[in-house]
């Protein structure tokens, strides 16, 4: 079953475009603009959206812990399940630049995800988790809020951006079904 509704996750706003939360943004736009997808700001659900032939984009415009307004009422409003649903997001508990692919579990704090599962009434969703480190892992003296709220050193964003280009790689076989061909390719590539 292909995915239908790829949602990026992110804070709206200048000063929050190059912060380390705003890694579902970052590989979301990416692959809109692949695609040639136009994200356009959309009232009804509060968000950016745009259309790769039937797969949905959505970047909502919501802060982080309201996400769940702006996907959940699109996957509402066009009927799509959350088997259908790749949610990408930055995540603390894999060093940046390692990608990997979930489907289900917790929100393991994670204020956006907490928020969807919420709405949705479950967590059984894909994800695309973009690894940012931790504050305590990379020996930073930062207090997570903090710490996902700024941009990255220079050798993370770098890392970082190495696994978005290699996540961006097999989303097309992701999104067209093949989950398991597109994860064995994305994680034995570490």
């Amino acid at each position: 079953m292909p995915i239908k509704l790829l949602a990026g996750l992110g804070n709206p706003g200048a000063q929050y475009r190059e912060t380390r939360h705003n890694a579902g943004f970052w590989v979301a736009e990416c692959y809109a603009e692949e695609k040639g997808a136009k994200l356009a700001f959309d009232k009804a659900f509060n968000a950016r959206v745009g259309r790769a032939q039937a797969l949905w984009i959505v970047l909502p415009e919501t802060f982080m812990n309201r996400s769940g307004f702006s996907v959940v009422g699109l996957t509402r409003f066009y009927k799509i399940l959350p088997d259908e649903i790749l949610v990408v997001h930055d995540e603390l508990d894999l060093l940046p630049g390692v990608v990997k692919f979930k489907r289900g579990g917790g929100h393991a704090g994670h204020n956006g995800l907490r928020d969807i599962t919420s709405m949705l009434g479950t967590g059984d969703f894909w994800r695309l988790r973009i690894g940012i480190g931790h504050p305590r892992t990379l020996a930073l003296d930062s207090e997570v809020a903090s710490f996902v709220l700024n941009a990255p050193r220079r050798d993370e964003k770098s890392a970082i951006d190495k696994g978005i280009e290699r996540a961006l790689d097999v989303l097309p076989a992701f999104i067209g079904g093949d989950y398991e061909g597109a994860m064995m390719r994305l994680h034995t590539r570490e």
